[in-house]
């Protein structure tokens, strides 16, 4: 048995051709890291330990566990692993060099220290020398803090790193800086105490959260894929659309809500997708960067959609002190409008390419695969991935038993077909890769921490608000924007859970300060830390979908921002209006279900709108006037509240203003003549 990464399976199965498959491998790797694939004993080593690292997070589920034992133990194996698995550099690949035995050993020796060494020094625990520490403590933070950013390094790439070192920079010199952002400055004794025996800083909350959450999250993605859910969410979507090569766009839509649901992984839910379906796109008439950017937009649903999210949301419980269930409930309706833009936008390619006038014979073309009434009596247990979770939170118990009951039920109801049984041999893969999974979110997490560490300690948080908030004349339709750019910005290098933690910390505060709930304004961060997924130079979704499509990379990214635009419009409506949260589903004083479903109808019609100003095609070509009209009446539906800030309040129900326009250039659609297609 080899070790391998824990790529998406069309990649191990040979679903891709040889040379497409290494194009995706080679990208995931720029992006994730290389791979060591050992052979013999150190495959066994490897797996060895990865099983040891699922099986510890989930006994540490099921039973109770100090938090900071839990913590320390959880990056002790995410150092360890990533440093057996992620060569220092590609040209060690596939050997374990001396150093990474060195590496090993320094990683055991300070978590041992952590749990138990540090008390052995001192006169006090461990956890109460933070302020006048030993000279042992210092060395062991450093060290930590070393190994820290050289995993994240082989396991992600330079850029978080860097950042983390840039951070630190800050807190050393930051007495030399002008105002406002000069601190007092911070020494040895005082910075490296913070950041590696706190709370505060490594082992924070984004560590917490990885321990206790996403690595049980990614095992049960894994248990998942093992057991045919992903194949057979796409073979039911494929079927359910009626296997037509016209309903190509369709289908891509369906299987990226059931697949990404479960999944939580953008690249994972794009390369599925993309293997199939992407023949069927081009009998269509896709062009190569066009089917690129929709399958990467269908991979990015993944991470907005429940039941399981990206690494992110679970974040946003903790920050925010709240149930999980409650992150779920928040994130129902924009996920569901997030898939209805797309489905606009692939109605309209239907159109604008002429698909329903292909042809005879290429219309009458099928995929051949079962009635989805024969396939859900053989598959249909898979269903319950989507619901199990839930099921289970509802029923009042935690996300960490709600995940750990769902992967029971995954691996039992697996045995109702001899294909998806999840034997010990394939039980044992699932967990392993589950855990190798979790290897780099764990190292971002703590290479996270170790700039929020900082910015707690030197207040640069509060100093970010007040800039932010002075800079945009304390608007908060402006402050809005500056955050959405702020986020976007940091998103463009680092990747989405390390862009939500630092500006969680960083940008939301500036909007709460301004009278936005907190759930508003972190779920506001979220969505546009999101935009990481689509956002060079860590488009990895678009840029496997350009792999298997053979587009180019870039151009297809600037498609797959085509088709995610309209949507990413929205979280702008759950900051700046009053009523917006509607969308949420929360409910300020006065608020009920009427206003809700006016709010989504509303955020519904303004999509759909923008949907056809992207794609310069309604009922027929727009006209450069009709296209920038349908963009006026979109933004008038989705945000109102831009009206008033440039216009001021005099512009009575901008609202009714953009549902008019948008019904008059319809109206104009429909009595202009349609054009010919192909």
């Amino acid at each position: 048995m080899s070790s391998t990464r824990s790529l998406p399976p069309e990649i191990e199965s040979g679903a891709l051709d040889d040379q497409t498959a290494a194009r995706v491998e080679a990208l995931i790797e720029e992006e994730e890291g290389a791979q060591n694939r050992y052979s013999g004993w150190l495959a066994h080593a490897a797996t060895g330990l990865a099983l040891a690292m699922a099986l510890f997070h989930l006994w540490a589920a099921w039973d109770i566990v100090p938090t900071t034992s839990l913590r320390f133990i959880h990056v002790g194996f995410a150092m360890g692993l990533g440093f057996l698995l992620f060569p220092v550099a590609k040209r060690f690949r596939n050997r374990l060099m001396p150093w990474d035995v060195v590496l090993i050993a320094a990683s055991l020796y300070v978590t041992w220290y952590l749990l138990y060494g540090g008390d052995l020094i001192g006169t006090e625990p461990l956890i109460d020398r933070y302020v006048f520490p030993e000279t042992q403590d210092l060395i062991v933070g450093w060290v930590l803090i070393l190994l820290v950013l050289e995993v994240t390094r082989r396991a992600t790439g330079w850029v978080m790193p860097v950042v983390a070192g840039c951070f630190m920079l800050y807190a050393y010199f930051g007495n030399l800086l002008p105002p406002p952002w000069r601190h007092q400055g911070y020494d040895t004794e005082r910075l490296i105490p913070h950041l590696t025996i706190t709370l505060d800083g490594i082992f924070g909350t984004a560590v917490d959260v990885s321990a206790s959450l996403i690595i049980l999250f990614t095992i049960y993605g894994a248990i998942l894929q093992l057991s045919g859910a992903g194949k057979f969410f796409v073979d039911f979507s494929f079927s359910a659309t009626g296997g037509k090569a016209t309903s190509a766009g369709r289908t891509v839509v369906l299987s990226s809500f059931l697949l990404g649901g479960p999944s939580g992984s953008g690249v994972a839910t794009t390369v599925t997708l993309g293997t199939v379906a992407w023949p069927m796109m081009k009998r269509v008439g896709y062009t190569p960067h066009d089917a690129g950017g929709l399958l990467a937009a269908g991979g990015l649903g993944a991470i907005i959609s429940p039941p399981v999210l990206g690494a992110a949301a679970f974040l946003i419980a903790e920050y925010l002190k709240i149930g999980y269930l409650e992150v779920l409930r928040m994130a129902a309706v924009p996920t569901i409008l997030y898939y209805a833009s797309l489905l606009f936008m692939v109605e309209l390619d239907q159109r604008r390419i002429g698909a329903a006038h292909l042809k005879a014979g290429t219309e009458r073309e099928v995929i051949t695969v079962e009635s989805p009434w024969a396939l859900t009596k053989k598959y249909g247990f898979h269903f319950s991935s989507l619901l199990a979770i839930v099921v289970f939170m509802v029923l009042g118990y935690s996300p960490t038993m709600a995940v750990l009951y769902a992967m029971a039920v995954a691996v039992v109801l697996s045995f109702l077909r001899r294909d998806s049984a999840l034997w010990p041999r394939k039980l044992v893969a699932a967990l392993a890769s589950g855990a190798i999974q979790a290897v780099g979110i764990a190292a971002t997490c703590a290479c996270a921490g170790i700039i929020v560490g900082v910015i707690t300690l030197t207040g640069l948080g509060l100093k970010f608000s007040e800039i932010a908030i002075q800079a945009a004349g304390g608007s908060l339709v402006i402050t809005a924007l500056y955050t959405a750019l702020i986020v976007w910005i940091v998103g463009l290098a680092v990747p989405v859970t390390a862009s939500y933690i630092i500006c969680a910390v960083v940008a939301a505060p500036a909007l709460i300060k301004l009278g936005v709930p907190d759930y508003a304004a972190h779920m506001f961060v979220f969505y546009y830390a999101v935009l990481s997924e689509v956002s060079p130079p860590t488009a990895l979704s678009p840029f496997a979908a350009a792999a298997i499509t053979g587009a180019g990379p870039y151009r297809t990214t600037l498609q797959a921002w085509k088709y995610t635009l309209p949507a990413f419009v929205l979280p702008f409506v759950f900051v700046t209006d009053p009523d917006g949260v509607g969308l949420l589903l929360a409910f300020k004083p006065g608020m009920g279900w009427g206003d809700v479903v006016v709010q989504i109808a509303l955020a519904a019609g303004g999509l759909a709108a923008l949907s056809a100003a992207c794609q310069g095609f309604a009922r027929r070509a727009l006209a450069g006037w009709e296209r920038a009209g349908f963009v006026v009446a979109g933004l008038l539906m989705i945000f109102p509240a831009l009206v008033e800030a440039f216009f001021g309040s005099g512009v009575p129900a901008p609202h009714l203003i953009g549902v008019a326009l948008g019904a008059v250039l319809l109206a104009l659609q429909w009595r202009g003549p349609r054009p010919a297609v192909a």
